[in-house]
């Protein structure tokens, strides 16, 4: 399984990632998907300063997605922040919501919302 920027997706700025996540993410693929999105990561270095992970595609997530995000938070560097997309009353928002996660990790309704977010305004 691969990680891929999304079709038609605006281009990334200077120390920005964008990832799009699968389909379904659970048990069957969410940890998985944890090394794969820290390696893409990786080869951006010292230079990366926001990762965003696009869920608009994403039409199934459990409690093993929530706990992915939250793991790739805590194991990105300090200079990183994370974002994600995802687009309203699908069940990716739900969750984030219903879990708390969304307090913790801005979410936007769109990519060029979250490429183009100020850091210090809330989501």
């Amino acid at each position: 399984m691969t990680l891929l920027p999304p079709p038609g997706a605006p281009c990334e700025p200077p120390g920005c990632a964008v990832l799009r996540l699968p389909p379904e993410i659970d048990f069957c693929n969410a940890m998985g998907l944890l090394p794969l999105i820290l390696a893409a990561a990786a080869p951006r270095g010292e230079s990366l300063r926001l990762l965003v992970l696009d869920l608009t595609g994403t039409v199934f997530m459990d409690s093993q997605g929530v706990r992915l995000i939250d793991e790739v938070r805590h194991r990105l560097p300090g200079r990183v922040r994370l974002r994600l997309v995802a687009t309203p009353d699908e069940v990716p928002s739900r969750v984030l919501e219903l879990t708390g996660l969304r307090r913790d990790v801005p979410v936007h309704d769109n990519l060029a919302e979250a490429l183009g977010a100020e850091p210090g305004r809330a989501a």
